[in-house]
């Protein structure tokens, strides 16, 4: 993969440009209580968990709502009962789009994502008809300033890590999703800064989308603004010098 396709570089954007703090907030305390639910309230035997709690650190969520995110999820709180689906579809230029959505009425979410598609130049598409294209990993990444590339890229190595990439801000750091957690570990016992920890989805193969990059990006983001979506991932390929020209706009 090569230009503005990475998640890190979607990822980086999108923090960057979202000020939606009650969104993420959303988001996080949705992921919390699945993972709760589904494995239990102890980040120590719960790697969704641990991961969870880290990502809702590091968007400086309070204490007290991680807490109550838990409890709701292992059922010491009532609350809303979710359910965890993925839908795909097609973008501009036959570019392959998968969303993770957490729901409580999925009635509501398929319309919501119809829609969207729909409004924006897309289509929603068959169960498995694009997911074939992209591969879990481990992600995760680490602030570049004061670290020597070369010297960190051994250490990432030897702590599991499958492939590390160097950008202008952060190494981004990705793992196979079973080795994800002990990867995370061991680069955070060795003191490393460890940010937006997650498992993602990786295309395979890639699209170039130059010249229908503002459509495309408008659709994703319509989508990514949706309440029930979760993540968003697109097989696109972006220019530097096309990414740029949006950036500025």
């Amino acid at each position: 993969m090569s230009g503005h396709n990475k998640w890190s570089s979607i990822k980086h954007k999108k923090g960057a440009a979202d000020a939606k703090r009650g969104k993420v907030f959303t988001r996080i305390v949705k992921e919390i209580i699945l993972a709760a639910k589904n494995g239990g309230g102890d980040p120590e035997t719960n790697p969704r968990l641990r991961t969870a709690i880290l990502t809702a650190k590091n968007a400086n969520m309070p204490r007290e709502n991680i807490e109550r995110a838990i409890k709701r999820g292992t059922g010491e709180i009532e609350g809303v009962n979710y359910e965890e689906i993925t839908y795909e579809g097609y973008g501009h230029n036959g570019v392959g789009i998968v969303i993770d959505v957490m729901t409580d009425n999925k009635n509501r979410t398929v319309a919501d994502l119809r829609h969207t598609f729909a409004k924006y130049g897309g289509n929603l598409a068959e169960t498995g008809a694009v997911s074939w294209n992209f591969e879990m990993k481990g992600f995760f990444n680490v602030p570049v300033a004061g670290l020597d590339e070369e010297e960190f890229l051994m250490q990432a190595l030897e702590a599991g890590a499958e492939d590390v990439e160097m950008g202008d801000e952060y190494f981004d750091i990705y793992t196979s999703p079973t080795e994800f957690h002990s990867v995370l570990a061991n680069m955070e016992d060795a003191g490393f800064p460890v940010e937006n920890a997650e498992l993602i989805r990786v295309p395979k193969n890639t699209i170039n989308a130059d010249d229908v990059a503002p459509k495309l990006m408008k659709l994703i983001d319509m989508l990514e603004d949706l309440d029930d979506v979760q993540k968003v991932y697109a097989n696109y390929e972006i220019s530097d010098e096309v990414m740029d020209t949006l950036v500025q706009d």
